[in-house]
């Protein structure tokens, strides 16, 4: 149980942090290397040979971060205001290679930007490191509700 405690503080402060668009706190919680992913019409396929809606790692998120920090987001003007609910937070090994831990969750995300609301729902797949500080996040792959659906502007933090 205080495993689940931990990881459940863990993801709620990410879910905070990018709410509150605090970038590099953020990515402070990221590890390197590590992969963030958001399949497009699929749940699971090698994103190395199709497309994803996103498929960054540690380099490619500090860009998507200096860019949403610096006004270098166009499309992010004005900002978007983003509120996340993250739930039904299971750990699904406990003891997975190298001091890592695999969780799952559940998670809402509604934007607001220029009058317009829109609400996304996604399964989420956590590979959490046990660092000497702390959890780090190694992969977060986010399959959205509505993948294979058009999707509107998604350049703030899913």
């Amino acid at each position: 149980m205080a495993l689940l405690g931990d990881v459940t503080e863990f993801l709620l402060l990410e879910a905070e942090l990018a709410d509150a668009n605090a970038y590099d706190e953020w990515l402070g919680l990221w590890d390197d290397p590590c992969t963030y992913w958001v399949p497009c019409n699929l749940d699971d396929y090698d994103p190395a040979k199709h497309v994803s809606i996103i498929y960054d790692d540690r380099a490619r998120l500090e860009e998507r971060c200096f860019r949403l920090t610096t006004g270098g987001a166009h499309s992010q003007e004005p900002q978007s205001k983003v509120c996340r609910m993250v739930g039904s937070i299971r750990v699904v090994d406990p003891r997975g290679e190298d001091d890592t831990v695999e969780v799952t969750a559940r998670a809402i995300m509604v934007e607001l930007r220029l009058g317009r609301k829109s609400v996304y729902a996604a399964r989420c797949h956590y590979t959490l490191w046990r660092s000497p500080s702390g959890f780090k996040l190694r992969r977060k792959k986010v399959m959205l509700l509505d993948a294979d659906e058009p999707l509107g502007n998604m350049t703030f933090l899913i």
